[in-house]
């Protein structure tokens, strides 16, 4: 019973975790067409990422590191610990990369504004973090689903 709602728990949070990211570009992409809403697009993007996002991605690795640990298979099994380590760099990458990324951006949309060089650069350092974090999960995915036996 444990083990089920520990894995219910984990896939809500996986669902709240990635779920907005994956609309963020097109939320952006939708808000260059008007620029004049773009710094509250992105603040919505951000208020979603602090409270939401990040938070979920911590309790993520909790409860992942619980249903391997209630599971009876151990932490150092290659995959898991992989998925734990890939999960771990996600979780910084989002915490001190995409989140100050986010804040620049926010910044400079609103001054000088979106068709600064500044603020496309910004905005493509935040693609760019965004780009390895998604590679990641997707990463994270094929391992959880496949669950290779990577070192015997």
């Amino acid at each position: 019973m444990l083990s089920q709602l520990l894995w219910f728990i984990h896939i809500l949070l996986l669902i709240v975790a990635v779920g907005p990211n994956v609309t963020n570009a097109i939320w952006i992409q939708r808000a260059m067409a008007n620029r004049e809403v773009l710094p509250f697009t992105l603040r919505g993007i951000q208020v979603i990422n602090n409270r939401v996002v990040i938070p979920a991605i911590g309790l993520i690795l909790i409860t992942w590191i619980a249903m391997a640990l209630t599971s009876g298979i151990s932490l150092l099994t290659a995959w898991i610990l992989l998925v734990t380590v890939f999960w771990l760099v996600v979780f910084l990458l989002g915490l001190f990369g995409y989140t100050p990324a986010l804040r620049r951006q926010i910044a400079l949309a609103e001054n000088p504004g979106a068709d600064s060089d500044d603020y496309k650069s910004a905005a493509w350092q935040g693609t760019i973090i965004g780009i390895a974090i998604g590679v990641l999960v997707l990463l994270i995915i094929l391992l959880v689903s496949f669950q290779p036996a990577l070192w015997g």
